[in-house]
């Protein structure tokens, strides 16, 4: 019974998550928010409500472990599973993205949220500091998608139909309706998901950390996973690529930055030993790919897979 809520709390998480995407983006379009601002920050944190709700929900609840689990669990798995299983299907064409700035900055985020786990505790301050990091980030792209519009307008005419989930014709009604669902079902969502987990970390003899790295964040690292396989078969591999590795500042630096502030998080010593290198390590098996402008191939894919399939084993034991 508790597999079962735990899946249908995931399912409530995305479906939620989704509703709440779709709804605050039309309601920021319609009352004259830019749609370059939309994509830059309420599509972003829509997209990683779930993750924040679990975290959230978790550190109320006094599980730290799948709070960090569930953050550090996913950006592994966005790096290896998400890019591994795609690229042992079809080749993704890296080669031709630019996502080097993007990447730098995951980097120093990565170095910024290990500085601070190893004082043993995400305090309030510890939060302030991450939420701080996140707002330098977001202002930098701002500035960096506003240089590229002007330097390609003609491109950016019909760009509030890129807007993931915008529709021009959408009623009021429907928006609030996407909104009250959104906002109701990720709390329900991410209560199922978590009480249930615990449970059966306690059932199976682990520890909520376990529980939190594996099960907790495959399944939140499902859509993503969805996502770029599109990606991968449609040939956006740029698209992608940079999905994985905004997905992976944002944990970082919202998800956990946003927790803190309002519950503190203890650190538990397994992380510091293990984990939180295993998610440094992930990301920069990444550079071939950024800097020197390499394809992640069927092999490449295949190793990333095999090297999650170890990461969990190994987690597990």
């Amino acid at each position: 019974m508790e597999w079962l809520l735990v899946s249908l709390g995931l399912v409530i998480l995305l479906l939620a998550g989704d509703a709440l995407v779709r709804g605050a983006v039309n309601l920021s379009l319609r009352i004259g928010i830019p749609a370059l601002m939309v994509s830059l920050t309420i599509v972003a944190f829509g997209t990683s409500a779930p993750e924040l709700l679990i975290s959230l929900q978790a550190a109320l609840k006094n599980a730290p472990g799948i709070a960090l689990g569930n953050v550090v669990g996913s950006n592994i798995a966005n790096v290896l599973l998400v890019l591994g299983v795609p690229a042992a299907i079809t080749v993704m064409h890296t080669s031709g993205s630019d996502t080097r700035r993007s990447f730098v900055f995951m980097i120093i985020a990565t170095i910024l949220f290990i500085g601070l786990a190893a004082f043993g505790i995400f305090t309030f301050w510890s939060g302030v500091i991450l939420l701080g990091a996140l707002a330098l980030m977001l202002l930098d792209a701002v500035r960096e998608a506003h240089k590229h519009h002007k330097e390609n307008k003609a491109a950016c005419l019909d760009q509030d139909e890129e807007v993931e989930g915008a529709d021009p014709n959408m009623p009021w009604w429907r928006i609030i309706v996407f909104l009250v669902l959104g906002l109701a079902g990720l709390p329900l969502g991410a209560d199922l998901m978590v009480d249930n987990a615990e449970v059966i970390a306690r059932r199976y003899g682990v520890s909520d950390t376990v529980i939190g790295l594996t099960l907790v964040a495959l399944g939140t690292s499902l859509p993503e996973l969805a996502t770029t396989l599109m990606a991968a078969l449609r040939r956006q591999a740029d698209v992608a690529l940079g999905n994985v590795i905004g997905s992976n500042m944002f944990n970082l630096l919202a998800i956990i930055g946003i927790t803190s502030v309002i519950h503190p998080i203890a650190v538990d010593p397994d992380f510091l030993e293990f984990d939180l290198w295993v998610m440094l390590g992930a990301s920069l098996l990444l550079i071939p790919f950024v800097f020197m402008k390499r394809d992640i191939n069927r092999i490449w894919g295949i190793t990333f897979t095999v090297l999650y399939v170890i990461f969990v084993l190994i987690t597990l034991s």
